[in-house]
């Protein structure tokens, strides 16, 4: 096999190795996708400003995310079915993570539950929960990640109503997935990847299926996931979760400064600007080009991480350079787990690590911490095109 040197490399080894459905359920964003698009696009009009005959020996891309040690400023994103991408799959991506040295956020809608996650690793992991209405499931949910020692806690706060996805609906991915000719006829095509799947336990969402009301197996999962959003979510209700966690809270899903200004009442560590990868509000900026007003509205007073678009060590970068303390990548780690486990998680995070360092390097900077807008060159409106 030719060596992984781009993370399009696992993209390509994924695409063939998945089913259909799982594929367009991570490559895809909603309506137009529009802002999908954007999203990856934008970080292709920043340029990086080239600096010579600096000393370049001794670099480090070590960084704290929520007064964690991280070996470079990069998490990996909360993700739903990723244990559909490859059997285990959030158990593969957190080991991956944890020899890394970068965290791993375990979302809710995970195949493997927060206990499984928590006994195949040896180090504490990020949980995510979303905004929901059943006040006595989130907090079992949130005493089960304190029982499984996980270490911040990330509240997705842009997903109270779904926004459409037309793949996802045509696939029919579901919870669970319903399975229709053309999607069983794909997956009779995916030998390797029934085989694994065949061969493990974790099948359904382990975080759901038996802890929530009325929700004893996969059947019953449908309607519960139906009624489970809460669309009256307000500052007051994300407050009183906030209240629920005695540790690190993170906010993500802040796309909007004032959005941030008000994340910083409700006594959020960290903020994630974020767009839920194109999947949520179509026609929205992306993250990168938002990140610019945000900064400057809050970037003094809270940490703030970028989510949305990132492909590349150079994504990070920029991400940095535009004052971020951290960024998510959920798209870039799902392509290495797909296509080749926790192996191909590892791959994903070196060649963004790779691409980190050395274009660090050629921008004359030894450490992330030293990253700035001095790095950058903007094209002219790219932080107020949009009023």
């Amino acid at each position: 096999m030719p060596p992984i040197t781009e993370i399009a490399d696992l993209k390509r080894l994924y695409k063939r190795r998945v089913p259909k459905m799982f594929y367009d359920y991570a490559e895809t964003g909603s309506w137009t996708q529009q802002t999908f698009h954007e999203n990856t696009s934008d970080f292709s009009l920043i340029r990086l400003r080239q600096r010579i005959a600096r000393d370049m020996a001794g670099r480090s891309t070590a960084a704290q995310m929520v007064g964690q040690d991280v070996s470079m400023p990069v998490a990996l994103a909360p993700v739903g079915l990723t244990g559909m991408q490859a059997a285990d799959g959030e158990i593969k991506a957190a080991r991956a993570a944890e020899r890394f040295g970068v965290p791993f956020t375990l979302s809710t809608m995970s195949i493997c539950s927060i206990e499984d996650v928590a006994a195949h690793t040896q180090k504490p992991f990020w949980f995510q929960v979303y905004t929901l209405k059943d006040d006595e499931f989130m907090k079992r949910l949130f005493a089960r990640a304190k029982d499984a020692k996980c270490s911040a806690l990330v509240i997705t706060v842009d997903l109270q109503i779904m926004g459409q996805r037309h793949k996802d609906i045509k696939n029919g991915l579901s919870a669970p997935p319903k399975l229709t000719a053309a999607s069983i006829a794909n997956l009779a095509t995916k030998v390797p990847w029934g085989l694994e799947m065949l061969g493990t336990k974790r099948r359904f969402f382990g975080n759901i299926v038996g802890h929530a009301a009325g929700v004893t197996d996969p059947g019953s999962l449908s309607s519960w996931t139906a009624e489970a959003f809460d669309p009256s979510l307000n500052w007051d209700r994300i407050k009183e979760f906030r209240s629920w966690w005695d540790g690190p809270v993170i906010l993500k899903g802040i796309l909007d400064e004032e959005d941030a200004k008000q994340a910083l009442n409700v006594g959020a560590d960290a903020i994630v600007v974020s767009n839920h990868g194109g999947r949520q509000l179509d026609g929205a900026l992306s993250s990168i080009r938002m990140l610019p007003r945000i900064m400057d509205a809050v970037g003094d007073k809270i940490e703030v991480h970028l989510d949305s678009g990132i492909r590349s060590g150079q994504d990070v970068l920029k991400a940095l350079a535009l004052g971020a303390k951290g960024t998510m990548i959920g798209r870039a780690f799902v392509y290495g787990l797909g296509a080749r486990g926790q192996q191909g998680v590892t791959e994903a995070l070196q060649v963004i690590h790779k691409e980190l360092d050395t274009s660090m390097a050629l921008c004359g900077e030894r450490n992330v911490a030293d990253l700035g807008r001095h790095n950058l060159l903007l094209p002219k409106g790219f932080e107020d095109e949009w009023v």
